[in-house]
């Protein structure tokens, strides 16, 4: 498996080798060991695994989570094609405001790990898209933010040619100078601690066991 450094700080990109054959293929998409020597971090626990699927057009986020408690991600695609978007909204942080995207698909089965504290949307480019999250804390409705995918300040590489499809929470959401204002946003050095903390805890688990 291959690891790149995205712009944004602590977010890396996985290619994965595909095994393909006359059967179909075999691919691991997350790998540990080498998650563990591109990050620093000694293990990824997890605690849900999220599979959502959007049609052509579907724009998802900008989401973050409250830090603390903080949550990270490793999502992946199995069906269609996204344009997955990470973008750098802690306070603090030497890559604030920045993003990095990446087409995630099944030929490739590249995959993105979100540290804590940073926001993620995509958009949906094949006419059905799967995408599966790893993520290291539950889902609590009152935890999860949203700031605008179409602030103009951040200038997200949308493509003009789709028609968006924007839920009504992601339709309505501040955009990242307004969330900073109202303090929604996470700040780098928590997320950090939070990041390390939860590392720490599944390092101690898997030896446990």
């Amino acid at each position: 498996m291959e690891a790149r450094k995205l712009t944004v700080d602590g977010a890396f990109e996985f290619t994965p080798r595909v095994f393909p054959d006359d059967r179909g293929l075999f691919v691991s998409p997350f790998q540990e060991a080498a998650f563990a020597e591109a990050t620093g971090l000694a293990a990824f626990r997890v605690a849900q695994s999220n599979h959502s699927r959007s049609r052509r057009g579907v724009v998802r986020g900008v989401h973050f989570t409250t830090t603390p408690p903080g949550t990270a991600k490793y999502v992946y695609c199995p069906q269609g094609e996204v344009l997955d978007i990470v973008i750098d909204i802690r306070v603090g942080s030497p890559t604030y405001g920045q993003w990095d995207a990446v087409l995630l698909n099944p030929r490739t089965f590249k995959a993105l790990y979100f540290p804590v504290g940073v926001g993620h949307a995509f958009v949906g480019l094949g006419e059905e898209s799967v995408v599966s999250y790893l993520l290291t804390s539950p889902y609590v409705a009152e935890n999860e933010l949203a700031i605008s995918a179409f602030d103009p300040a951040l200038a997200l590489p949308i493509p003009q040619e789709i028609t968006s499809v924007v839920s009504d929470r992601d339709r309505v959401a501040p955009t990242l100078s307004e969330a900073r204002a109202a303090g929604l946003l996470p700040v780098y050095g928590e997320c950090l601690a939070v990041e390390q903390t939860a590392a720490r805890v599944a390092q101690g688990l898997k030896e446990t066991y």
